[in-house]
């Protein structure tokens, strides 16, 4: 099979597209080859021309969708070249006429591993499955054999819960579930703990609005005077470790909506009698003694 690639007739399509592509680009430039770059082109035209006539429910073009779990991929986990190009192929074998046959003839039987790894993990979530959550994060962990593919499973899954605006309330309320009991314990015990706290946050966001956005607003009401705390609360330890010659990053977080939600409901406080509400984490570049 051939890539016949077509461009949508839509100039605000071409332009969201295109746009997209480039950012994953810039995303990659610095690690890959101008061989992965070739590859990562040839992925995204297939993948391009196979979902050529289809939308998703926002109303924008679907291959928005793939270059997006690419991105993710790249900056914030971190992957490399072969898992951009099987995220930008993820649902090509699933939801099109490309076969996985095609996909291994192209790229190789590795990136057809991963895309045939993804479209199983999709093949779990049946509905009307009645699988315990407990169950299912096994099962993910050992149904692939490369771990690339669970990786890139949540990044589509992080995507699709930034994107949940335009599903259905009941599709938000499954999503949201799944994320919550599978996908963000998954990202927690792979150490992707940004992630995690995102895909908390986003469950927050879809399963108790009003409760995300009064917490969000006073942790945006706050902020100045919160960072003005967290910076003096770190200058004097930040003085110990250069007085020792060490080797440091040092930084200020605040944690997640999800969990002052959670702080919140077990200690039967209001939001202002919640102290911990941020963390501060240090890195010592040290040899192993």
């Amino acid at each position: 099979m051939k890539a016949n690639i077509t461009y949508t007739s839509n100039e605000t399509d071409n332009k969201l597209i295109v746009s997209a592509y480039r950012k994953l680009l810039r995303y990659s430039k610095s690690m890959v080859t101008s061989s992965d770059s070739k590859k990562i082109k040839k992925a995204f035209r297939i993948s391009l021309d196979a979902h050529k006539n289809m939308r998703r429910k926002s109303g924008e073009p679907y291959i928005i969708h793939p270059i997006s779990v690419a991105q993710i991929c790249v900056k914030e986990i971190g992957l490399g070249a072969t898992s951009i190009i099987a995220a930008l192929l993820h649902d090509v074998v699933e939801d099109t006429d490309y076969t996985l046959e095609f996909i291994e003839k192209e790229f190789g039987p590795t990136v057809a591993n991963l895309c045939d790894g993804l479209t199983k993990i999709s093949g779990v979530f049946t509905p009307g499955s009645s699988l315990q959550s407990e169950n299912f994060k096994k099962m993910l962990l050992t149904l692939v054999d490369d771990m690339r593919v669970i990786l890139i499973k949540i990044a589509d899954r992080l995507h699709n819960m930034r994107t949940l605006d335009s599903m259905s309330r009941s599709a938000q309320l499954k999503n949201s579930s799944e994320t919550i009991y599978i996908y963000s314990p998954i990202a927690h015990r792979l150490g992707l703990f940004s992630i995690k706290s995102e895909l908390d946050d986003l469950y927050l966001k879809y399963t108790e609005k009003k409760v995300y956005k009064k917490i969000k607003k006073k942790l945006i009401d706050s902020k100045s005077e919160r960072d003005k705390f967290i910076r003096r609360f770190i200058r004097p330890i930040k003085k110990k470790l250069v007085n020792n010659n060490l080797d440091f990053k040092i930084k200020g977080r605040t944690k997640s909506i999800y969990s002052i939600s959670n702080k919140i409901k077990n200690q039967n406080k209001d939001f202002e009698e919640i102290y911990d509400i941020f963390a501060i984490k240090i890195i010592l570049n040290s040899k192993l003694e």
